[in-house]
């Protein structure tokens, strides 16, 4: 299908920045073909008109759980240990393989409406999360969350699981997969070694939370005598690519580890706030040049997955934190939301910025909006006012998933009636208006 955006205002890379043209650009099957001038012997299937719309690459929401979506303010004001092990564990024992199908739906319908177009996910229910991204047309790095002692059998069966899933979505490129040890308090350090190994073996990356909580340094130094990252290194966990969760508590030898073994630090701030856990230094890490990318982490903690707002509070938290207007610039966080996560994911050939050859994965917003007007500056915008309700019309891999806020790949209806069934069924509908 040939899709034409005709003269819209465009993001488009230009060094290490990121600048805004009017411009019109052509998709041609999956691809972006062409930017500017129409290409020969291009066929306009679908023409969009781009005045008062901007184009943005897609965001890419580089950590989540996309199954939690239906924990949505279950769990809130709780220390770290007791959300984690005293609710959500719980819940998570007795969700159903449906469950995690529709609680992935609910995910992507709010993901796709505020501009996302890329997820890296960690779930626990094989084949459903791909059946939702397969269906939905949404793009996926997937991980099947991995927790266990030395070579024990539950461990071992987690890593078939993880190969089984990999292997039955062959059939779709908008899927990718990684491993993914849960942390060092759920994975000992014998197990960490064995997945590195398998990582290297089966030529995969590496997804995995680290130096989240206090609760967890103090465990971790009680048990091994160093940091939850000094001990991923020791495991032989960043000998491949490899993508740490948080890193809230971090030294500067932690930082330095980062850096040396190229390790991609996903920041998140909204659920490090909510569960006290404070604020990773994005800025020291950018500094030391260590690849900073951005998630929400899962609705059971964030209550969203709107990369609008975790980007507003990137941008804002460590101006206020490092006491300085020039910390985590708008420039820097939009880079930090897009190519920062496709080269976190090993996927900035593909997307991450609007270039010809480039993944057609884009989110087009509305200028006709008051969050947006006036136009003074939009790279700044989208930091500081924009909020994921501009968001019109959203393209992945070529094709037109939304349009006009309207979803075209999912029945929106169905998917809020079953999690509704499923959060009456578990006793979660705690109703409190």
């Amino acid at each position: 299908m040939g899709i034409a955006i005709k003269d819209a205002l465009v993001v488009l890379p230009q060094g290490e920045e990121d600048v805004i043209r009017e411009t019109s650009l052509y998709i041609e099957g999956d691809r972006i073909a062409a930017i500017g001038e129409k290409p020969a012997g291009f066929s306009e299937d679908k023409v969009i008109d781009g005045k008062d719309k901007l184009v943005i690459p897609g965001l890419i929401n580089c950590h989540t759980h996309s199954y939690m979506s239906f924990m949505r303010n279950v769990a809130d004001d709780l220390s770290f240990m007791d959300w984690l092990f005293g609710t959500i564990d719980p819940i998570e024992q007795q969700m159903s393989d449906e469950d995690t199908y529709w609680g992935a739906n609910l995910a992507i319908i709010e993901m796709m409406k505020s501009g996302t177009t890329c997820f890296n996910d960690m779930q626990m229910n094989i084949h459903q999360t791909t059946r939702a991204v397969k269906e939905s047309g949404m793009r996926a790095v997937i991980c099947r969350g991995l927790v266990g002692s030395g070579n024990d059998e539950a461990g071992q069966m987690r890593l078939r699981q993880a190969y089984e899933e990999r292997d039955a979505a062959k059939d779709c490129d908008r899927l990718t997969f990684k491993l993914g040890p849960h942390a060092p308090y759920t994975c000992d350090d014998a197990f960490l070694k064995i997945v590195a190994g398998e990582a290297k073996k089966e030529n995969m990356g590496i997804h995995i939370h680290l130096s989240e909580s206090e609760s967890e340094i103090s465990q971790i130094q009680e048990k091994y005598g160093c940091t939850p990252i000094a001990l991923a290194e020791k495991c032989s966990i960043f000998d491949v690519p490899a993508i740490a969760a948080h890193c809230v508590q971090v030294t500067e030898e932690d930082i330095d580890i980062l850096k040396r073994k190229n390790v991609s630090v996903v920041t998140n701030p909204a659920s490090n706030m909510k569960l006290g856990n404070g604020f990773a230094p994005v800025a020291k890490m950018l500094e030391k040049g260590v690849n900073v990318c951005l998630g929400t982490d899962g609705a059971a903690s964030n209550n969203c997955l709107n990369m609008f707002h975790e980007l507003s509070l990137l941008t804002l938290i460590h101006k206020g934190t490092g006491r300085t207007p020039q910390c985590v610039s708008a420039k820097e966080g939009f880079r930090i939301a897009t190519i920062n996560g496709a080269r976190a994911l090993g996927l900035e050939k593909e997307i991450g910025s609007i270039e010809a050859g480039k993944k057609a994965d884009l989110a087009i917003l509305d200028l006709k909006t008051p969050s947006l007007t006036p136009r003074n500056n939009l790279i700044a915008a989208l930091s500081y006012s924009a909020n994921g309700s501009e968001v019109d019309t959203v393209i992945i891999n070529g094709q037109i998933t939304m349009e006009g806020r309207r979803i075209l790949t999912m029945d929106e209806e169905l998917i809020y009636h079953k999690i509704q069934d499923i959060i009456v069924r578990m006793g979660l509908d705690k109703k409190s208006y």
